[in-house]
């Protein structure tokens, strides 16, 4: 039986080879849907991250913060501010230029409102509101919070005896440092998540006179606490300090500052330093101790042994890098609080004019976001409490209460660099309408119809003095003189330039 041959490999033409598919980031999967194959090179295990991120964890915002870790943070960073110059004129700047000198309040145009903002100013003068308040931005800086609480103190010279307690954040804590459903570190809320009642003990648990009383205290309702502090996190209810990222740059700054000087001052100390050739034998017979120190008169000329030099000591610091690396470090430690570099340090040198000014503008951002917090967290709560009090001794109707209740706050302005041309701004923006003269005097914490009226009185006062003047002296009447000089353009005629002497 005769066999089919079979075809000759060597002849054969070779089979391709089949082509793989390209995978696409979107795959198809058995039902039609598109499946995604992405990742991230931080989601990633490696060697290279894996230290990096080791203390990573996934607590809770009341968990992450809690009594012991904010314990240790507060006390690190109260030390910092106490030791170090940066940190505590930054501090101290932030709540000057936060709060002001006082802040304005203001109500309607009626003259129960202007004679109600004006006992607010004479109580708020009375308790140092102001004072208080910058004291309370501080805490929140330094501490994470601050905490009020309305108190009645029989000594202050007002009618309303209206006052506020401020407290540190160790004074509101629970019995122990156990967590529940209702109470979180001191504070009950409400099945609203409400904070209802604080407990505040009775002394500080770091007064060292009541050791054995320290961890005794009582609930007290929230309506008469005022709780000051920012929640960065869904959750939180306690605050940690602001200038936590900065805690360890400040420390690095202050340890560097030190060893520069003492190096410097070590330099400073040793005129000379003495090096020879000879060998150590021949240097033991020509001076018994290596460390000796020899005393040169001024003005002498020195001789030495043979095969000894004397030369002066260099010093070599501080590097031409300090300034440099300290204005790095201040730099990115005031960054936290989104504080410009020339204000944290207290020096525009390098600064000119249009830098500065571009600088300022996210650091008045976020002073005005914290204005607006503290308007809702604390002012608005105070004079709630006030009218409360005041209504009763000034005989208020139910209906002059609530005209009273719609009010605003008016916080003091920056100055301006150039005077000059501010007041030119100003006076246009007046004149074309596009500013107020109640959003002028706001922004410097004035009430607008107060120093329209002072104005007003000022300029009758002067002129009647200066007519009454004249009639003294047996002079006609004629018109106050401040009236003709703003009637009158005054032309400033330069004086020509000199010519060049040859």
């Amino acid at each position: 039986m005769a066999t089919k041959p079979k075809k000759s490999t060597a002849t054969s033409k070779p089979r391709a080879p089949r082509a793989k598919a390209k995978r696409s980031v979107f795959d198809v999967g058995t039902a039609g849907h598109r499946r995604i194959n992405a990742r991230y090179d931080v989601s990633r295990t490696t060697e290279e991250n894996e230290n990096l991120w080791k203390y990573v964890d996934g607590l809770s915002a009341a968990e992450a913060n809690s009594p012991t870790v904010r314990k240790t943070i507060r006390e690190r960073a109260r030390y910092e501010v106490a030791n170090n110059s940066y940190a505590n004129g930054i501090v101290d700047t932030l709540a000057a230029d936060t709060i002001g000198p006082v802040i304005q309040l203001q109500l309607g145009d009626t003259d129960l409102s202007q004679r109600t903002e004006r006992a607010f100013s004479t109580w708020a003068r009375a308790v140092n509101l102001w004072a208080k308040l910058r004291t309370m931005r501080r805490a929140k800086t330094v501490d994470g919070e601050s905490f009020g609480m309305f108190v009645t103190n029989r000594l202050i010279k007002n009618p309303v005896k209206l006052d506020i307690r401020l407290m540190e954040s160790e004074m509101i804590t629970s019995w122990t440092g156990m967590s529940n459903d209702s109470e979180i570190d001191g504070i009950r809320f409400d099945s609203e998540g409400n904070p209802i009642e604080y407990r505040v003990l009775k002394t500080h648990p770091g007064d060292y006179r009541t050791f054995m009383k320290s961890l005794a205290g009582e609930w007290v309702k929230a309506e008469y606490m005022l709780h000051y502090f920012r929640a960065v996190r869904a959750g939180q209810v306690r605050g940690v300090s602001e200038i936590t990222p900065a805690l360890s740059l400040f420390g690095e700054l202050r340890l560097f500052t030190k060893a520069v000087i003492n190096a410097a001052a070590r330099a400073a100390e040793i005129s000379g330093v003495m090096t020879t050739t000879l060998l150590p034998d021949a240097l033991a017979a020509e001076l018994a101790d290596p460390l000796t120190v020899i005393e040169i008169a001024r003005n002498n000329l020195v001789s030495l042994p043979e095969g000894w030099t004397m030369s002066q000591l260099k010093a070599e610091q501080p590097a031409t890098t300090y300034e440099m690396f300290k204005r790095a470090i201040v730099s990115e430690a005031a960054r936290c609080i989104s504080m410009p570099y020339n204000i944290a340090a207290g020096d525009s040198s390098s600064y000119n004019y249009a830098s500065g000014r571009l600088d300022h503008q996210t650091y008045d951002r976020g002073i005005e976001v914290e204005r607006e917090e503290i308007r809702h967290d604390v002012l608005d709560r105070i004079y709630s409490a006030w009218l409360s009090e005041y209504r009763i001794t000034a005989n208020l109707t139910a209906a002059q209460v609530v005209e009273l209740s719609e009010h605003e706050w008016h916080f003091a302005g920056r100055g301006h660099v150039d005077p000059v041309k501010e007041a030119n701004a100003d006076e246009t923006r007046l004149q074309n309408g596009t500013l107020t003269y109640s959003r002028y005097w706001a922004k410097r914490g004035a009430d607008w119809k107060r120093e329209g009226a002072q104005w007003i009185k000022e300029r009758i006062e002067a002129e009647v003095a200066w007519n009454k003047a004249r009639s003294d002296a047996g002079l006609p009447p004629a018109p106050y003189p401040c009236a003709e000089l703003q009637s009158q353009t005054i032309e400033v005629i330069e004086p020509p330039d000199e010519e060049p002497k040859k």
